[in-house]
């Protein structure tokens, strides 16, 4: 079952407070972290794994479908430039498979191409990542709501992430909403609430 809420993760976290989101009922993380090497990004994934699914939540690998199937994660998260979709299904047909998507004709065709769900931003802007188009809004989530279940990205926070439920998105991806907050842990369960 595809989670309502992915953490993302990169090296620079806090690794410690992990377990206590999972158990905060964190359902999701996907792990993001470009600047690692090879043999890095599968340690931390598996570090990552090790950590949250004790307590039953999904990990997914940010572009590599390769340190997915090596580090025995739930699946892939693939941008417009990764590997085709078709071909990721082929090597990995047991994994969640997402796309990234921008509009409703993109999410048609990842859905064609078997994708199990389309990650969808920026709706709003964000700080986490640099050089995104400008921010959708969430008339574009109600308009591409229905090929894929769609992860709302950019700009989440509680507030932000219930409007995005409510325009049709079957849940967010977040960022900043969790770890640039003092409480990363009490955020999280207000962002659950929010989009329960």
């Amino acid at each position: 079952m595809l989670p309502h809420l992915f953490c993302l993760v990169d090296a620079s976290v806090d690794r410690s407070l992990l377990p206590e989101l999972a158990r905060a009922g964190v359902p999701g993380f996907q792990v993001r972290a470009k600047a690692l090497t090879d043999a890095e990004l599968l340690a931390f994934t598996q570090a990552v794994i090790a950590d949250v699914r004790p307590y039953g939540a999904s990990v997914i690998v940010n572009d590599r479908v390769d340190v997915a199937l090596a580090a025995g994660a739930d699946g892939v998260h693939l941008g417009r430039t990764d590997l085709p979709i078709q071909v990721a299904r082929r090597l990995a047909p047991g994994l969640l498979v997402g796309a990234t998507c921008r509009n409703r004709s993109q999410a048609e065709a990842a859905a064609a191409a078997g994708a199990d769900y389309a990650g969808f931003g920026p709706v709003f802007a964000t700080r986490s990542k640099t050089g995104l188009p400008a921010p959708l809004g969430l008339e574009a989530v109600t308009s591409a709501a229905g090929p894929l279940p769609l992860l709302a990205i950019g700009g989440m926070e509680a507030g932000t992430a219930r409007a995005a439920r409510e325009a049709g998105a079957h849940g967010v991806a977040v960022i900043g909403a969790i770890w640039r907050q003092p409480d990363p842990v009490t955020a999280a369960k207000e962002l659950l609430e929010a989009i329960a």
